[in-house]
């Protein structure tokens, strides 16, 4: 019977990794942090919760698809809106608000009920998955976010800390979405080791490439300065090698509903000061290619990830990743 990782001691455990990292070519501080993702991911789905919940973002293309070429370390799990508001949602298909003052109303509701819920019921069931699986971390909760601190065993530049963060959202269901089995990157290294695995419902990439597409246009029209945002033309670019892109293009419908969803939730404005019009921008509008200034940002922010080993294998370089998206923004806007 193998042995199991997270029992072993802190020195075979460092062993261990170090393995897998000269098998794999991958850092040792980031084959950690995943053991970490996929424990929390199990004891979050193998839970009662887990059939109203949907993991979806980077992480999820990453463990559940094996799309994206970068470590993607917090994960993003939409709770189904109609269970946290079942008296404001009643039987709408899909569940949008269909006003601007409907919205409000639903969004004051689930920021004043999702943080209880958080608190009360999903930082309970990782308390249980801890107690069961007997670790040594430190769980806290900060609004809607839990987060898992362990004490590491490998060091990186510091760009991924010793955290996994739980991020709850709970504006909309999720959908489409299908259950996956996931695993840790190190087992395969280490056949006589058993590692966390975990199942989870996931969001299909179709959906997420609208979500980070849409994500990506609002940071492109307002002009926005920040960091830690390249991940979102990496993930777009890789979504297209895997043929993910063109489905999503191919289901307007889907794109539509994305679009609606967001202009009422995540209601923004441009650099002009002009409400950002999501329909227009899945219908022919999107832009995907910021201005100089903001480029200039992204770059620094790509040079950091690369640095610290988020991207895996052979680095693309920053200019090919623009011009890849500079192609998907002409194809994207291409209506049949």
């Amino acid at each position: 019977m193998a042995e199991r990782y997270l029992s072993l001691s802190r020195e075979d455990r460092l062993e261990a990794l170090g393995v897998a990292a000269t098998q794999s070519g991958r850092p040792a501080h980031l084959l950690e942090k995943d053991i970490w993702v996929v424990w929390a991911i199990d004891g979050l789905f193998s839970s009662e919760l887990g059939k109203h919940l949907v993991f979806k973002g980077g992480t999820s293309l990453s463990k559940a698809y094996d799309v994206i070429g970068r470590f993607s370390e917090d994960i993003d799990v939409t709770y189904d809106v109609r269970e946290l508001i079942p008296e404001l949602v009643g039987d709408k298909e899909p569940p949008i608000p269909t006003t601007n003052s409907q919205a409000e109303k639903w969004r004051d509701a689930i920021d004043e009920k999702l943080a209880v819920w958080v608190q009360d019921k999903a930082l309970e069931v990782i308390k249980k998955h801890v107690e069961a699986t007997g670790v040594d971390v430190t769980t806290t909760v900060k609004g809607t976010n839990i987060y898992i601190d362990y004490d590491p065993l490998a060091k990186g530049t510091g760009y991924v800390p010793p955290r996994v963060t739980l991020e709850f959202g709970a504006r909309s269901t999720g959908e489409p979405s299908e259950e996956k089995e996931i695993v840790c990157d190190a087992a395969e290294h280490l056949p006589d080791l058993e590692f966390p695995t975990a199942k989870p419902k996931v969001m299909l990439p179709k959906r997420t490439f609208w979500e980070k597409a849409t994500a990506v246009h609002v940071y492109c029209v307002k002009g926005t300065q920040g960091d830690r945002y390249s991940r979102h033309w990496h993930d777009l670019v890789r979504l297209d090698d895997a043929g993910y892109a063109q489905v999503a293009f191919d289901d307007r419908t889907l794109a539509k509903d994305v679009a609606e969803f967001k202009g009422k939730f995540f209601r923004a404005k441009d650099s002009a000061g002009n409400p950002i019009d999501y329909v227009a921008a899945v219908s022919g509008g999107l832009k995907l290619v910021p201005d100089a200034g903001a480029i200039k940002t992204l770059e620094a922010d790509y040079k950091t990830m690369a640095e610290d080993g988020i991207l895996l294998g052979d680095v693309e370089p920053f200019s090919n990743l623009m011009a890849r998206c500079a192609d998907l923004e002409k194809r994207a806007n291409v209506r049949k």
